[in-house]
């Protein structure tokens, strides 16, 4: 996955509450075997009204969303995550999250920002007016051209997957010596493991 370190641009101002999965990328859509693609998908429900957020042009290729409370809810696809991403969102800005979801965003290079209410609310102005928001994991501040400043808190293992883009199975490459060092040991002490067995 690609690594994150800061995300700035434009935001889109969803700011809805307990929006889930199934909002985020509908059942339908989990037939594929890629992930691309799966963007136009994205909020299908909320683009088949009119005047909505997301196929407003002014918005087009933002890498922020700015989302309400309980963002994530409900099942655990995956898909959610893969097809923010094929929108282009790097981050999402929120006062909370489903567990499964934020971990998923993660595990996909997706920045999941917590503040709370109010900063969220002075957020969703900022970006209404069009202005480019900057979230950067590294301080873990975000911040906007009016001198705002928000901190906000991150799992250090979780930072350090995102500021390297490391995934499960980059973490897994990682130690690609050690299990290499292992695998040798167990071949020595345990050599019948390797050659099988006869019945």
């Amino acid at each position: 996955m690609d690594a994150v370190s800061q995300v700035i641009g434009r935001a889109i101002p969803f700011g809805a509450k307990n929006v889930d999965t199934d909002i985020i990328i509908p059942a339908k859509w989990l037939k594929t075997i890629t992930r691309e693609g799966l963007g136009k998908g994205a909020f299908e429900s909320i683009r088949a009204q009119a005047g909505n957020v997301f196929d407003d042009l002014a918005f087009r290729g933002s890498p922020i969303l700015i989302a309400g409370d309980n963002f994530g809810c409900g099942s655990s696809r995956e898909h959610a995550a893969w097809a923010l991403l094929d929108m282009g969102i790097r981050a999402v800005i929120a006062p909370s999250y489903s567990d499964i979801f934020s971990g998923n965003a993660v595990k996909n290079g997706i920045l999941p920002v917590v503040l709370p209410q109010d900063a969220v609310d002075r957020l969703m102005e900022v970006a209404r007016d069009g202005h480019e928001i900057t979230v950067d994991l590294e301080t873990q501040t975000v911040t906007t051209p009016f001198q705002d400043r928000f901190t906000f808190e991150i799992d250090p293992f979780r930072k350090h997957c995102l500021l390297n883009g490391l995934d499960e199975v980059a973490l897994t490459l990682e130690r690609q010596a050690a299990i290499g060092e292992f695998e040798n040991r167990r071949a020595v002490a345990h050599g019948w493991i390797s050659k099988g067995t006869k019945i």
